[in-house]
């Protein structure tokens, strides 16, 4: 092993300024010159690449923003436009472009380190320049980019099989929660089922339209999670554990708090129950509804929520569904009142109106619900493992830690 900048490298490796191996530039264009629909891209500095009718490069680079709270890169070969405040890392002397582009995710904390501002950090010229990097043998640095592409592949592929279910769902949603499910397992339509006018508008005729009052009990949680004097320690389900999930399960990580054995008798949490967030400060987030997949013991519902204790002709599941659903949820968002912080009261809970198809047919709707939930779930955890695998990778790869010589010498 050899030194160089303090960092270890394996032989055959160097550390080596940014600057001494590769041009370094700003563009000159404004946020202002970026157009809808145009030739070229326009990288600036926010994530999201907008596009120009003009260029001012035509080659490999590595992008970099120059201002932000993350200096995130990116990689392009072609015409593109450049904002003033980015950098073009480009006209590489022995360096791979795709490896600089993870050498440099790699180097994002140097960047952040060594950046200037308080509110807003920027980048200069010289915190390029003067950034040392490590380098492999061209064909190593190859072989890194492409093991490392290969990974970023997949995970690319699978967000978008994420992104196709979650569509896949929403139309789901619409069409299951509007028409319902008939006993062949068929949606409905209007052509081929009866369907009837209702507060809510057409329904199938199968359906009720009842008060939300009817079908729950309504529970207005006053356990604070500040108090803890109180005669029992209890895990506590907060607002954003509901505001951030659709399914209370085990996997959560509860707050610990206590409360006394009334408390815990009127808000103890069971499976089959729904939460909704009671109060927000944005009127969209009031009545954000979950199902409570997992009995938890000594689980109790917090303070900003209200538990709903679903009576024997309503599936708990459906209906936080139906909650989630823009018609009815809208319906909370309308009744809401404040200021600073918008609320529900317990009589816009009960008065609401919902839809109620038959029981079994509310089981069958939320079985297909969950099915589709189930498979988005599996795929997440699968991107989310491969995004461990990256890091580790990157980590291994990139310092050498890990040679790929024996799988060049096997091609």
């Amino acid at each position: 092993m050899q030194m160089n900048d303090n960092i270890k490298v394996p032989d055959g490796w160097k550390r080596v300024r940014l600057g001494k191996i590769a041009d370094i530039k700003t563009g000159n264009s404004n946020v202002e010159d970026a157009i809808d629909n145009g030739l070229y891209p326009l990288f600036d500095r926010s994530l999201q690449v907008k596009r120009s009718n003009k260029y001012l490069f035509d080659t490999e680079a590595v992008i970099i923003p120059g201002e932000g709270s993350d200096f995130c890169p990116k990689y392009y070969n072609g015409k593109f436009d450049l904002h003033q405040r980015a950098y073009a890392i480009f006209n590489y002397k022995g360096l791979d472009g795709k490896y600089l582009f993870y050498a440099m995710h790699k180097e994002n904390i140097q960047l952040i380190k060594h950046s200037v501002g308080t509110t807003v950090i920027s980048l200069r010229l010289p915190n390029f320049q003067n950034l040392f990097i490590s380098l492999p043998p061209l064909s190593e640095q190859k072989k890194i980019a492409e093991i490392l592409e290969t990974v970023d592949r997949a995970i690319e592929k699978t967000g978008k099989i994420i992104e196709k279910y979650k569509r896949i769902k929403q139309g789901l949603m619409q069409d299951l929660l509007t028409k319902g499910i008939d006993k062949n397992g068929k949606i409905r339509s209007e052509k081929k089922h009866k369907f009837k006018n209702s507060p809510l508008g057409r329904i199938p005729e199968e359906w009720e339209v009842v008060r939300l009052g009817e079908v729950v009990d309504f529970r207005l949680s006053n356990v604070d999670k500040k108090i803890f004097d109180r005669e029992k320690k209890v895990l506590l389900c907060n607002y954003l554990e509901v505001y951030q999930n659709d399914y209370i399960t085990k996997k959560l990580n509860f707050m610990v708090g206590s409360a006394d054995n009334i408390e815990i008798e009127k808000f103890k949490i069971s499976k089959g129950d729904v939460i909704i967030t009671k109060d927000s400060e944005e009127f969209n987030d009031i009545a954000k509804s979950a199902y409570v997949r997992d009995e938890i013991d000594n689980l109790v519902c917090g303070y900003h929520l209200a538990l709903l204790k679903v009576k024997d002709n309503i599936e708990g599941f459906f209906l936080s569904r139906i909650l989630a659903f823009p018609s009815i949820n809208i319906h909370f968002q309308k009744q809401a009142n404040g200021i600073t912080r918008f609320g529900i009261t317990k009589g816009t809970v009960e008065n609401a109106l919902i839809p109620l198809p038959p029981l079994p047919e509310q089981k069958r709707i939320a079985e297909i619900l969950s099915q589709i939930d189930n498979t988005i779930e599996k795929e997440e955890a699968y991107k989310q493992k491969l995004e461990r695998i990256k890091k580790g990778l990157m980590e291994d790869l990139l310092t050498g830690r890990v040679r790929v010589n024996k799988l060049i010498k096997e091609e």
